[in-house]
């Protein structure tokens, strides 16, 4: 009986110190979609790539990615994913997860961003300078519009509230094809003139008109805010990164890295387009 008590004693004790290792000792790797942008793709072109590129060098490791489509099933096949090639996980941080995320352990959060309204200067929108606008604009003027909106996702609500549910244009939010980009051709359809206007997540609304600018495409931003009023008119939310639960040694390393880099993960997403809430 004692001889049973001492080996389970050694298995908790080594799972305990397991735990709070580094997962890795020569590999940053980080789970991450091959086709999102502006979060990430299979050729570093994301934020969360540039990030985790900045976190490699400062944890002097080499980085290495194990991707698979951001969608159902994402946490269960990267971070808690066994390695078949090695002892360990697939892989150990996932760059951005909403901070309440329940299925890993969150860091602290390092942005805070909002859905955005989105539309083309130059055309019939011109004079809207504020979101509450759009619904006198179309229910009192007279005006006929077109919102492209995701099949799913607060941004409903919004348009349910101002009234405005007879000019949407719904799109699938998350089609069989992981490589096609919804809030992508949402812009670009913007961009086109097929729809007047769209309301989604202000990093891709940033990233995607700033490109657009390049072809001569000008783009109003205008962000949804919080209505205090009512707690389901929530539009704003913040971001953290993913460990695995139980790892606490790994998530505080990361938690120091996102204070100790703060300006440059800001910088990052500066240049994204990431509308930042301070």
């Amino acid at each position: 009986m004692k001889k049973l008590f001492i080996i389970f004693v050694l298995i908790i004790t080594h799972q305990v110190i397991h735990a709070d290792e580094m997962p890795d000792s020569k590999f940053l790797k980080v789970c991450a979609d091959p086709y999102m942008l502006p979060f990430s793709n299979q050729k570093g072109e994301g934020y969360e790539n540039k990030i985790a590129e900045l976190f490699a060098e400062k944890l002097d490791l080499e980085l290495k990615y194990e991707f698979f489509p951001q969608r159902i099933g994402f946490i269960r096949n990267t971070l808690k994913a066994e390695s078949e090639e090695a002892i360990g996980f697939k892989c150990d941080l996932v760059m951005s997860v909403p901070r309440n995320f329940e299925l890993a352990a969150t860091t602290v959060p390092y942005f805070t961003s909002t859905y955005t309204l989105v539309y083309a200067k130059g055309r019939k929108l011109d004079s809207i300078i504020d979101p509450e606008m759009l619904g006198k604009f179309v229910n009192e003027g007279g005006n006929e519009i077109k919102i492209g909106l995701p099949d799913r996702g607060p941004q409903q609500l919004w348009v349910f509230y101002n009234e405005l549910m007879g000019s949407m244009v719904r799109y699938s939010g998350q089609s069989g094809d992981p490589k096609l980009n919804p809030g992508q051709q949402m812009i670009e359809d913007v961009a086109s003139n097929k729809i007047d206007a769209t309301i989604i997540w202000g990093p891709t609304a940033g990233y995607f008109a700033k490109k657009l600018k390049k072809d001569n495409v000008e783009l109003m931003l205008l962000p949804l805010t919080d209505d205090p009023k009512k707690p389901q008119m929530r539009f704003s939310y913040s971001f953290s990164m993913a460990v695995r639960h139980g790892e606490e040694n790994w998530k505080e390393k990361i938690n120091n890295l996102i204070k100790d880099n703060k300006t440059e993960i800001d910088k990052i997403l500066t240049d994204y387009g990431v509308p930042l809430i301070k």
